[in-house]
């Protein structure tokens, strides 16, 4: 009787904190949630493949990756298919082909294959300057070779640096705890709405629910320079960043171009940046006449530098507005 009476004063409490609707509102709640998950998944996992390589004749490792041309343009990891001598791809279809190694770029874990093959259903990229902390996104991978696996969650975080097996630091890094286990890598980030903003990238062991994606908008530009050169050669100056905001007070009276810019986190020894004269905490804002509004842009203007001439470097120190001169050096690891 104690018990039961104690069970009662509890369900009574609970229905006067809890008024009916908000229980009836659940399903609905979870139906949202639910469809969104569904539609996404059902939207981008027709293009997306398991990645089986073979290395001078003995199996490796496996992975994921999408399509995003329809003429069979194939995203994935460097870390993927890096020293593969024969690369397969199969489609949850259970469809295989083989595929063409065109370019990668250990430093960014990034690699396009192409295949030659009817009928395919090409992903559509999204903004990854657009996402925010908290949305939702669904992964979808082969782990552990479970193929067209969906988990799901939320962007727990946003400009984090990652170092990539090439030794340089991966900068605007997505942190999602959507599960993702060996065999993910490569595999597409989703957006509630179907677009693509991340290429799922590596997890932390033994942690749960940190795990990291390359923003879309960085593979973006490094596909193109990859189907365009097969390899990116680009300009280093020596700094790892994340994105900021800058003060309203300094874009108006500075008369900047942006009113964000890259937070400079730290400053290797012996670099281009270091001997410009760069500090940890100072925001670039321009690289030469290039506004410099985030890590890509900066990545591009470095990209698109010739390394070895001298480029005008903007950067606040404070409420101070620097002009430094720096000489981005070819990045040779």
């Amino acid at each position: 009787m104690p018990a039961f009476f104690v069970s009662s004063c509890l369900c009574g409490s609970l229905a006067k904190s809890s008024p009916r609707h908000k229980f009836r509102s659940m399903p609905a709640l979870l139906d949202a949630y639910s469809e969104a998950v569904i539609a996404a998944s059902e939207r981008v996992s027709p293009s997306v493949v398991k990645i089986d390589v073979l290395q001078q004749g003995r199996r490796g490792g496996s992975g994921s990756g999408f399509v995003f041309t329809p003429d069979g343009f194939i995203l994935t990891n460097s870390h993927v298919v890096h020293g593969a001598t024969k690369i397969e791809v199969t489609f949850p279809d259970g469809e295989s082909y083989q595929a063409d190694r065109i370019g990668e770029d250990p430093d960014t874990d990034l690699a396009v294959l192409r295949i030659t093959a009817p009928h395919l259903v090409p992903v559509t990229f999204g903004d990854s300057q657009a996402i925010r902390v908290g949305q939702l996104v669904i992964a979808i991978g082969n782990p552990y070779g479970f193929q067209a696996t969906v988990t799901s969650g939320v962007v727990s975080a946003l400009g984090r640096s990652l170092r990539s097996q090439s030794g340089r630091l991966m900068d605007n890094i997505i942190q999602t705890d959507a599960a993702l286990n060996p065999g993910n890598s490569g595999g597409p980030l989703v957006a509630s709405n179907g677009e693509v903003i991340g290429v799922n990238t590596a997890v932390i062991l033994p942690a749960q629910g940190i795990c990291f994606a390359i923003a879309i908008n960085t593979a973006k530009f490094v596909a193109g320079r990859l189907i365009k050169d097969g390899k990116i050669r680009r300009g280093y100056i020596g700094v790892a960043g994340q994105n900021v905001p800058v003060h309203r007070v300094l874009v108006r009276g500075h008369q900047l171009p942006v009113s964000s810019g890259v937070l400079v986190v730290s400053v290797e020894q012996k670099s281009p940046a270091e001997r410009a004269g760069l500090h940890d905490g100072d925001i670039i804002v321009a690289f030469n006449d290039t506004p410099v509004p985030h890590i890509d842009a900066l990545h591009r203007a470095l990209a698109d530098y010739q390394p070895g001439n001298h480029a005008a470097l903007t950067a606040l120190r404070g409420t101070d507005r620097l002009v430094l001169t720096i000489e981005p050096m070819l990045d040779a690891r």
